[in-house]
């Protein structure tokens, strides 16, 4: 467990290369910012400034080594690295509504975007034009597209929205792939086709995430809820409300075990283990020891008609000092995590260890 601070602003978003020497992060500007790991210190190397609005999105593909990044100014570019200088590509994503979201499939031959024009971009290479292109998922989405995520399969999709919906799509680009077979959500797979629609998740969902196998999928909502669709047993949905702040992104580290944070600062261990069998497992993080010095009494008293606490210090007693904004896999698969790293609005970096 690892603790490295970028700076005073919040890191909105990051991404890592494939051997984790390399991380890209937005300090919630218009650019985004490469630093490259020399000893134990982080070096920045790259900045990436083509973006005028505030950046909501970086994926890195591991093996073709594009970047693709969105932001609120509509656009999204992919950059390729060319004689030591990232380059940067326009894709025409025709949206009218700041980007949100984006994600590269598993194959790195698309990658979904999602907007506040409430509707999913899927952006693929056309070879003839030289250029990416996109087709739009528009079926009964209501609001923005917060998050997404790709079935191993890399064909289907799921989004979840600000309309209180989980969905998946169908993102089946006939040009560039061949035809899929069928899968436990459906048989069914032309462009845009709605496999799952989950009502009233009870809030925002901000984050989703398919299991290994692509047979559950995982989703936080905004009522500090997780929830769990398994294909398997009919598509049946297990919630499970916490009692702590909204959760606002989910992995999967394992085929049962999931790893949740967002506003208490610190991640969160829930397993599933069937429909009904959601649970929270521990936190993850290790309290910080704080020493107490010897305090007088009218400090104690002063301390709790301020505070309404007669603690001392300001820090929170996790590694993180405010919201986790995002959670990334650092070493290992979504089947076997043995590391993960959290970004938050702190403006600090984690690297996590899990425990199998």
């Amino acid at each position: 467990m690892s603790l490295y601070s970028f700076g005073l602003e919040p890191l909105s978003c990051h991404a890592w290369n494939k051997d984790r020497t390399q991380i890209a992060v937005s300090p919630n500007s218009s650019v985004v910012i490469i630093y490259e790991k020399k000893g134990n210190e982080w070096a920045k190397i790259h900045e990436l400034t083509e973006h005028s609005g505030r950046i909501t999105g970086i994926d890195w593909a591991p093996d073709s080594n594009r970047i693709v990044t969105c932001a609120s100014d509509r656009n999204a570019y992919v950059w390729t690295l060319k004689d030591k200088v990232w380059k940067p590509t326009l894709v025409l994503v025709r949206i009218n509504r700041a980007a949100t979201f984006v994600k590269w499939s598993p194959l790195e031959n698309k990658f979904a975007l999602g907007s506040g024009a409430r509707l999913i971009s899927v952006c693929y290479f056309e070879k003839e034009n030289d250029w990416w292109l996109s087709k739009h998922i528009k079926k009964s989405i209501r609001s923005t597209v917060m998050c997404l995520d790709w079935h191993p399969n890399n064909i289907l999709l799921a989004a979840g929205s600000s309309d209180f919906h989980c969905r998946i799509f169908s993102a089946y680009i006939k040009e560039i792939e061949d035809k899929p077979g069928p899968t436990a959500w459906g048989a069914k797979m032309p462009f845009g086709e709605m496999l799952l629609e989950t009502k009233d998740c009870g809030g925002w969902v901000h984050s989703v995430s398919f299991s290994p196998s692509g047979d559950h999928l995982a989703w936080v909502a905004h009522n500090s809820s997780i929830s769990v669709a398994d294909a398997t047993q009919g598509k049946e949905v297990t919630q499970l409300t916490t009692d702590r702040l909204p959760l606002v992104s989910v992995l999967y580290v394992s085929p049962t075990e999931m790893v949740a944070a967002g506003h208490d600062c610190c991640p969160f261990q829930f397993s599933y283990k069937g429909p009904g069998s959601l649970k929270f497992v521990k936190k993850l993080d290790i309290p910080k020891q704080t020493s107490r010095g010897s305090m007088s009494a009218m400090q104690h008293f002063r301390n709790l008609d301020k505070k309404a606490t007669d603690d001392e210090s300001n820090e929170l007693g996790c590694l993180h000092q405010n919201s986790i904004t995002q959670l990334c896999i650092v070493s290992g698969t979504k089947a076997h995590v043995d590391k993960y790293s959290s970004v938050g609005l702190d403006g600090a970096m984690v690297l996590w260890d899990f425990k199998h």
